[in-house]
């Protein structure tokens, strides 16, 4: 039998603008039911990573691949249709919409005939306040509560159950628990390992170790846009990524040298 194909897949992908390169060759692969946590710090090429991924930038170079078969995305709106969805930093939630309406924003479900179709309010409130409570945030009961008085969790659960809803594939977090307090982190994890169990494919950005490491099944590490690391859960502890993510292998590396140099000359002290 034969091994099903990733549902995301990225070959020797290069991103530049101009005479600038962004991204060098990146190979990563996202498999349904899987957790893959891009970790990097600030200025790592993330962010272009994100936005080649959901289709606001074409690869200068390189492959993606959905269910084994070459893609190239029109714009991000052709990628949400093909199933990636994005979900920014604080949810892409608009504060002063209701839960109900920001769930249906652009696609609202209406009532009434022709001319006289209105906004089905109670069907969208009925069905928002669903979505969420499934991924457990029972908090949330009231669909016409405004969405500026959640909290930067219940906003992110907010955005993904509605991703989910609207039949999203791959989910791609970006910073999803960034400035969020530690309760309101546990619950949107808590909601990715849901994503995780339904099958979908979820990419997680994040700079926090143990946040991806409570979630993660696969892990990549990202320097200067080049894949730095490329690995399983549990191959590397928590101190050698965070190592890894501040450049620590090459300074090992570097280390490990110049101790064998001082080692081959101890008690030949070099020549003026």
């Amino acid at each position: 039998m034969t091994e099903e194909a990733p549902v995301l897949e990225l070959r020797q992908v290069d991103k530049s603008f101009g005479p600038i390169d962004v991204l060098h060759e990146i190979s990563l692969t996202v498999r349904a039911g899987e957790v893959l946590c891009l970790l990097g710090d600030n200025g790592a090429g993330k962010s272009t990573l994100i936005k080649t991924l959901a289709g606001v930038h074409p690869p200068t170079r390189g492959e993606i691949l959905m269910d084994g078969r070459p893609v190239h995305f029109s714009g991000p709106k052709d990628a949400g249709d093909r199933g990636i969805a994005t979900v920014h930093q604080f949810g892409g939630t608009f504060p002063l919409m209701s839960i109900g309406r920001s769930f249906f924003v652009g696609v609202e479900p209406t009532k009434g005939w022709g001319p006289f179709k209105v906004f089905d309010r109670k069907k969208a409130n009925e069905i928002a306040v669903q979505a969420v409570q499934s991924f457990g945030i029972t908090r949330i009961d009231d669909g016409d509560r405004l969405v500026g008085g959640l909290s930067g969790g219940e906003r992110q659960s907010l955005a993904i159950a509605r991703a989910v809803h609207f039949g999203a594939r791959v989910l791609i977090l970006d910073e999803p628990t960034a400035a969020l307090g530690v309760k309101q982190a546990s619950h949107v994890l808590r909601i990715v390992l849901e994503a995780k169990r339904r099958g979908l494919a979820v990419i997680f950005i994040t700079h926090q170790v143990m946040h991806a490491m409570a979630v993660g099944d696969h892990f990549a590490v990202l320097i200067r846009g080049a894949l730095a690391a490329n690995f399983r859960k549990g191959e590397k502890t928590r101190e050698e990524i965070t190592d890894l993510m501040a450049g620590g292998e090459a300074m090992a590396g570097l280390e490990a040298s110049l101790e064998t140099y001082m080692q081959s000359h101890e008690g030949h002290p070099p020549s003026a």
